[in-house]
């Protein structure tokens, strides 16, 4: 295997990592402890899985050795050995490839998620609510917490905008293939006629910005206050607790309402904008590596049409990958894992074609 010599050389990593916990001195300094066990936690699962490669290859070149012995029975059990060590061997090796591929820096982050009416008037805005709730309860049974940034509702239950940080590790991992725009085929409630129409969404999945990631000067920012407000008269504050940020040299404008206190709707707008101006520059980084788009699910394009629901078919197609499954039921039930692991297998394909090309 041609990345054996990178694994010898992270196995050693590993041993001297442990080498260093296990000294006391070491062991004095929280903040060394803490950054050697980052480490340790980052390459142990490969470590692991490499020796589980090299125990499982010898045990197979044990029995390719006794496959000549001149002795039937042996030659028979060293046979039926291969053919269950071949593919694990096999399985590994894939394993390996996956494990030692570039990681995404931002997987283990929250995110932001910004859901848009498309075209279709209402009935887009239905779609984004269902949108919206797909993704809600694909977050509970992740176990991680929704917490609401700003809604634009409309009087039929849908929405204008809604947009919402998905609070849970490895969030970004899992919904940075939802960016872009979602399309939807079905009779609206409000057509009597039964003709199905076609509604769109855009989805915006932004990975949490920390400090370190972004800086923020005071002077570059407009901040108003305002009166929220719901639809029908819902949840209207009589104080101005509502905040708009703007962000001068980009024009980037954020907004939140969800909160009575307007010092917390000041907190959760300048984590929005942080998230919005990280991710303004990561996909700035991404257009000068043309190489690393290659390696992409789709373009990253927000304007890219990426998946189709067609509810009278019972029928979800993402069109990156060119999946098609007739479970959309499930799927709008949160049940979105087949979808988000055929991406990620996609993705990983992907990367590992472009090392190798």
């Amino acid at each position: 295997m041609e990345i054996s010599g990178k694994l010898d050389e992270l196995e050693r990593s590993l041993e001297e990592i442990e080498r260093k916990m296990s000294d006391p001195s070491i062991g004095a300094n929280p903040s060394d402890l803490q950054r050697l066990g980052k480490k340790h936690s980052e390459i142990v699962g490969v470590v692991n899985t490499y020796r589980e490669y090299r125990k499982t290859l010898s045990r197979l070149e044990d029995a390719r050795g006794l496959l000549h012995s001149g002795d039937p029975e042996l030659n028979e059990l060293a046979r039926e050995e291969m053919n269950e060590l071949e593919p694990r061997l096999e399985k590994l090796e894939s394993e390996l490839r996956i494990l030692l591929l570039p990681k995404d820096p931002n997987d283990e982050k929250s995110v932001i998620v910004e859901i848009r009416a498309g075209t279709g008037g209402d009935e887009a805005a239905l779609f984004a609510g269902d949108l919206f709730r797909m993704y809600s309860l694909f977050s509970e049974n992740n176990g991680w917490k929704i917490e609401f940034l700003t809604s634009n509702e409309t009087g039929i239950g849908g929405f204008r905008e809604v947009v919402f940080k998905v609070d849970g590790h490895g969030a970004y991992s899992q919904l940075k293939f939802e960016s872009g725009v979602h399309r939807v085929q079905r009779v609206p409630v409000t057509e009597s006629s039964g003709r199905i129409h076609t509604s769109t969404a855009t989805v915006a999945v932004l990975p949490e910005a920390e400090d370190v990631d972004i800086d923020i000067r005071q002077e570059d920012l407009r901040i108003d206050t305002y009166r929220a407000s719901g639809a029908g008269g819902q949840h209207v504050n009589m104080t101005d607790s509502a905040v708009r940020i703007t962000h001068l040299p980009s024009g980037i404008v954020v907004t939140c309402q969800d909160e009575r206190s307007q010092l917390k709707n000041r907190v959760k707008a300048m984590n929005f904008l942080k998230a919005k101006l990280y991710d303004m520059e990561i996909r700035e980084q991404q257009q000068k590596m043309a190489a690393e788009r290659k390696g992409q699910v789709g373009t990253g394009d927000r304007s890219e049409r990426i998946r189709t629901y067609n509810f009278p078919q019972n029928r979800v197609t993402d069109h990156r990958i060119g999946l098609t499954l007739y479970r959309l039921d499930s799927m709008m039930e949160g049940n979105l894992q087949e979808m988000i692991s055929a991406l990620v297998m996609a993705d990983q394909s992907e990367k590992m074609r472009s090392m190798e090309g």
